[in-house]
C-alpha cells in the first residue's frame, strides 16, 4: 500500500514596527499593527480561505478518503483570531471533519531548541495547549520550527510525549536513502521520523507556475502518476509545505486550486491512499534508524541552520536575545513575557541574512527592511529596550543562582502571607458569627420582660378611673 502524506505549514510573525535609538526606554511597543493586519488579511484571502474551502471540498468529495495534517503557530493563530476570525471558523470546521490532523510546534516559531531546552519545552507546550483549546485535539506529532531537526532534539521530543516527528528529507543525511520510508530516530528509537520528499514537494510549491520548467505543465494526473511509478516497497510520500503555496507563491490564475483538488480522484484511480503524519507512523513500521548528527531543515540548498544563524549579525542577536532567558521565565509580567516570545519568532533573524540577499533570493523577498543590517540594526534596537524592562525587574549584576534564592524566599513569604490572611479572615468570620449569636441570645432573653411590660401595661389600661367611677 502506497500512501501520501500532506502537510501545510501555516506561520505569520508579529513584524516590528521602525525602532530607532532614541526610542529605547521611551516606547515599550514594538509591532506594526498596519503591517501585521494587512498582511495577514490579504494572504487569508488569497490563499489560506479558498485552500481551506478546497481541502474541505476534497475530504467531502472523497467521502473522507483525503486526510492531511495542518500546524498553525500560537502567533498565527492570535492574529487570526484578532484580524480573520473567519478563517479560524474553517480551521475548525476541518478539525470537525476527523481528517485533519493539527501538529504540534513551538508556540512563537522559534529557535529555542537551538538554545534552551526549558524554553523549548515551555513553548511547545503552550502551543499544545492552544491546539487543544481551538481544535479539541491532542498533537501526538512534533513538527519545529523551520523543521529544524536532530539527534540532541529527538530524546526531547519523545520525552514530551510524541509518537512522531516530520522534517527534512536532506539529501546529506539520506545519502543514497529514500525519504519516502518511515525511520526511527538513532538517539530516541522509539520516536519515528517522516522526511519530506524534496523533489514532489518542490514540484508543487516552486515549480508549479514555472513555464521554463520541462514538466510545465503539471497536471494532477501527471503527478500522481509520478508518484505510482515510485519503487512498489516505498511506504509513504511525504509532501510538505507552506499552505501559502495555494493562491500566494502559486496565485490563482495558475490552476493550482483546480490542481489541488483533483488529486484525490486520480490518486484513487491508481490505488494510492491519504494518510495523517499519526496514521503513517502508526501503519508502517521503520525500515531503519536515521542519524542526523548536525541539526537541519527545510531552508535554503544547505537544509542546515544558517538561514538563521550563518553570520556575525545573526549570532550576536540570538545570543543576545537568550542571554536573559533565565530572568524572563522567572517573573511574572504577563507583557514581558508575551513581548520574549514574540522577539524569539526566527523571521527576525532570518531577515539578517546576507546569503543571495542582492539577487533576490527568498531571504530578500520576505523582507520588510531594504538590508540584513537594516534589520539587524531595528531588531537590536528593540531587544535593548526589552532588555532595559527586564533588568528593571532582576538587575544583571545579580547571578542567577543568587537571584532563584531571593525570588525563592519571597514567593515562601508571599505564600504565608496569603496564609495569615485567610486566618485573619476566619477569624473574623468566626467572631461575626459569635457577635451574631451573642445578638440574639440577648434578643431573646428581653422577650420575656417585654411580654411582661405589656402586660402590666393592658391592666392599667383596663383599671377604671375615679372618674369613670363617678
Amino acid at each position: 500500500m502506497k500512501a501520501i502524506c500532506f502537510y501545510f505549514q501555516i506561520h505569520q510573525p508579529f513584524r516590528l514596527k521602525r525602532y530607532r535609538f532614541f526610542d529605547i526606554g521611551n516606547d515599550h511597543y514594538y509591532y506594526d499593527d498596519f503591517a501585521n493586519d494587512d498582511i495577514i488579511t490579504r494572504i487569508a484571502h488569497n490563499s489560506y480561505i479558498p485552500a481551506a474551502e478546497s481541502l474541505l471540498r476534497m475530504i467531502e468529495q472523497s467521502k473522507g478518503a483525503f486526510r492531511c495534517a495542518i500546524s498553525v503557530t500560537g502567533v498565527a493563530l492570535e492574529q487570526i483570531e484578532q484580524y480573520v476570525p473567519e478563517f479560524l471558523d474553517l480551521l475548525k470546521k476541518l478539525a470537525d471533519t476527523g481528517k485533519v490532523e493539527f501538529l504540534a510546534e513551538t508556540y512563537d516559531h522559534s529557535l529555542a531548541s537551538l538554545a534552551d531546552p526549558e524554553e523549548f519545552r515551555i513553548q511547545v507546550d503552550l502551543h499544545t495547549a492552544k491546539i487543544k483549546e481551538l481544535f479539541g485535539q491532542t498533537p501526538k506529532v512534533f513538527r519545529n520550527s523551520e523543521l529544524i531537526y536532530s539527534d540532541e532534539l529527538a530524546p526531547q521530543i519523545l520525552a514530551m510525549g510524541f509518537k512522531g516527528c516530520i522534517t527534512e528529507g536532506a539529501k546529506h543525511i539520506l545519502g543514497w536513502k529514500s525519504p519516502d520510508y518511515v525511520y526511527s530516530a538513532a538517539s530516541a528509537p522509539k520516536l519515528k521520523l517522516l522526511l519530506k520528499n524534496d523533489k514532489l514537494s518542490d514540484d508543487i510549491s516552486t515549480r508549479f507556475s514555472d513555464t521554463n520548467w520541462n514538466e510545465f505543465p503539471l497536471t494532477a494526473d501527471k503527478y500522481i502518476g509520478w508518484i505510482a511509478d515510485t519503487p512498489a516497497e516505498e511506504q509513504v510520500v511525504n509532501l510538505f509545505m507552506n499552505l501559502e503555496t495555494f493562491g500566494e507563491f502559486q496565485r490563482r490564475e495558475t490552476g493550482i486550486f483546480q490542481f489541488l483538488e483533483a488529486l484525490p480522484r486520480f490518486a484513487a484511480e491508481r490505488g494510492i491512499h491519504f494518510m495523517t503524519p499519526s496514521e503513517a507512523v502508526k501503519t508502517f513500521k521503520p525500515v531503519g534508524e536515521l542519524s542526523v548528527p548536525f541539526a537541519i531543515s527545510w531552508a535554503d540548498e544547505a537544509r542546515d541552520t544558517s538561514a538563521w544563524l550563518g553570520n556575525k549579525l545573526q549570532q550576536e542577536a540570538f545570543n543576545k536575545l537568550y542571554s536573559v532567558a533565565e530572568r524572563v521565565r522567572l517573573c511574572d509580567n504577563r507583557q514581558l513575557k508575551q513581548d520574549w516570545g514574540r522577539l524569539q519568532a526566527a523571521d527576525h533573524l532570518f531577515y539578517m541574512s546576507t546569503k543571495h540577499f542582492a539577487d533576490g533570493s527568498s531571504h530578500a523577498a520576505f523582507s520588510p527592511y531594504e538590508t540584513p543590517f537594516q534589520a539587524f540594526t531595528n531588531y537590536m534596537n528593540v531587544l535593548a529596550d526589552f532588555i532595559v524592562r527586564v533588568e528593571e525587574q532582576y538587575p544583571m549584576n545579580i547571578e542567577n543562582e543568587e537571584l532563584n534564592s531571593l525570588l525563592t524566599t519571597i514567593r515562601n513569604q508571599a505564600r504565608e502571607i496569603e496564609t495569615l490572611n485567610k486566618e485573619v479572615a476566619t477569624y473574623r468570620l468566626n467572631q461575626e458569627h459569635l457577635n451574631e449569636e451573642h445578638r440574639l441570645r440577648e434578643a431573646k432573653a428581653d422577650e420575656p420582660k417585654k411580654v411582661t411590660k405589656k402586660a402590666a401595661s393592658k391592666k392599667t389600661a383596663a383599671k377604671p378611673t375615679a372618674k369613670d367611677q363617678k
